[in-house]
């Protein structure tokens, strides 16, 4: 089958198609015909390297995380779904790829794809919806009433945990840029910031959660905002030692991931907030949940550009210019 793979980490991973086995089933798994793939920025990240201790990949690996399709075959132990149900998942962190043609997604990680939406918006959710949830509801515990900062509200992960949040009953602060403010008030932003015209710091103030989703010093700025006992949920770093402990690393990156997390972690003790960064993980149970949402029209998908499959090395290309306004998506079948 086809896919597209990186063959070595570095600066030249030589991204590119490849002819590849199709996969075969454990008792837990699905065969897919993945009809679309949604992309992230983690997925330009991986072939870097930079994710090498936490993500274990064999090479040459297929790239891609989020998946929508058919069923094809199931494996002897598959309960919750049959040949021919058309699901969406999250692949993230499994050691296998979305962007082929026929993917093993494990039963636990797959949800049915709302019937009121096509393969394409559906591909475009499960890592962002994950991320989202796993970030709002179960780290951060959010509740109606309280006040939820989500920076880079037009970009992916923004486009919907404003959406998500506004579900919760929470009162959304996002920043974009001019050109996007009418699309994240759309979405439900209550207070919205031209970073290009006002820095978030001087202008937000007693926020019970921040999502860190922007690089740079943005997530030590975002411990001003927070009232005493507030939350900085980050998913871009620093990495710290909970994270390691969790994945169960080795003394070293333990040690070195509490190295890289000391300053932050510091810096919010002396405001009495806390600092943890998130890893999503797939989840076959929430994906199930927030395509009840999308079911119901309270979350809508928010796609920048479809690109066909023979364009997906261009559509990675794309999304690293940072400029895409929601999703992109590479369209398979």
């Amino acid at each position: 089958m086809k896919a597209l793979t990186f063959k070595r980490y570095g600066k030249s991973p030589e991204i590119g198609f490849a002819e590849v086995a199709r996969p075969t089933l454990k008792p837990d798994e699905l065969l897919v015909e993945v009809h679309a793939a949604g992309l992230n920025p983690i997925d330009n990240m991986i072939p870097t390297g930079i994710f090498k201790p936490v993500l274990k990949f064999q090479l040459p690996a297929t790239l891609g995380s989020d998946l929508a399709g058919i069923v094809t075959e199931v494996g002897s132990r598959v309960t919750r779904f049959k040949k021919g149900d058309a699901i969406f998942a999250s692949l993230f962190d499994l050691g296998t790829g979305s962007i082929a043609e026929f993917a093993v997604v494990p039963e636990s990680a797959a949800a049915l794809k709302p019937v009121n939406l096509g393969f394409v918006q559906v591909a475009s959710i499960p890592m962002v919806g994950l991320t989202s949830w796993q970030a709002l509801k179960e780290r951060a515990n959010l509740q109606a009433g309280q006040k939820v900062f989500i920076p880079a509200g037009s970009g992916g992960i923004g486009t919907f945990a404003i959406q998500l949040a506004k579900h919760f009953g929470a009162k959304v602060a996002t920043n974009t840029s001019t050109g996007n403010v009418q699309l994240v008030s759309s979405l439900g932003a209550d207070e919205v910031i031209d970073y290009k015209k006002q820095e978030f710091e001087k202008v937000l103030r007693g926020y019970d959660v921040v999502l860190g989703t922007i690089r740079g010093d943005a997530i030590e700025k975002s411990i001003g905002i927070l009232k005493p006992g507030g939350k900085i949920v980050s998913l871009i770093g620093p990495l710290d030692a909970a994270f390691a402990r969790a994945r169960r690393l080795n003394f070293i990156l333990r040690f070195v991931f509490g190295l890289m997390s000391r300053k932050i972690i510091r810096l919010a003790r002396k405001r009495n907030v806390t600092y943890s960064f998130l890893f999503v993980r797939p989840d076959g149970s929430q994906l199930s949940e927030i395509g009840e949402l999308l079911k119901s029209d309270r979350i809508r998908p928010v796609i920048d550009k479809v690109f066909s499959f023979e364009q997906a090395k261009e559509a990675l290309e794309y999304l690293a210019l940072g400029r895409a306004k929601g999703k992109v998506v590479v369209k398979i079948r």
